[in-house]
């Protein structure tokens, strides 16, 4: 693992260290991609924790009960050394993402985007996106301009999220304010 002395602006977050597994450096690994295991795609990565920024190689990996993986770093070979990496963030550039059609959007996209409803009012920007059993779900809080300074939780189906302008930086929604 090298050390690299200045943060990239173009990371996507795709992952978390969270713990340690086993005696022979590896650590378990939270995957933000969907399915878990399509992080093991991307061999270079970089892990990230504040302003601490490392590059890393990825050896080899396995999913773990379809919870979490168990992921082997290159030169990482001790228990206490992969311990020193918890909570770090596993990133890789955007770049490397496949291209999705029109209409699809990778959840990064969304965040920071302003909501604003069919009356024209700014309900806030995505902050966050989240799955349950149903669809994913957005998270918007309120910013500079809102409606109100209520938090939302908005389904991201058809039937709510209507147009999605990332030039302009922003989704209209059918939503009604009072929800």
């Amino acid at each position: 693992m090298s050390v690299t002395p200045e943060t990239a602006d173009d990371l996507i977050v795709i992952g978390k260290i969270y713990s340690i597994h086993g005696v022979r450096g590896e650590v378990k690994v939270y995957s933000f991609t969907d399915p878990i295991d399509n992080l093991l795609d991307y061999k270079k990565l970089t892990l990230r924790r504040g302003n601490d920024v490392r590059q890393a190689e990825l050896v080899s990996g396995r999913s773990h009960n379809g919870k979490f993986l168990v992921v082997k770093l290159k030169g990482l070979d001790d228990r206490d050394e992969a311990g020193l990496l918890r909570e770090f963030e596993i990133c890789v550039p955007r770049n490397l993402f496949p291209e999705l059609t029109d209409g699809e959007y990778y959840w990064y996209q969304l965040q920071g985007l302003k909501v604003i409803n069919l009356e024209g009012q700014l309900l806030g920007k995505v902050v966050d996106l989240m799955e349950t059993g149903s669809n994913d779900v957005m998270e918007v809080k309120p910013c500079p301009g809102s409606l109100d300074d209520r938090d939302r939780l908005l389904p991201y189906t058809e039937q709510c999220v209507l147009n999605v302008d990332l030039v302009a930086g922003e989704m209209k929604v059918d939503w009604d304010a009072d929800f």
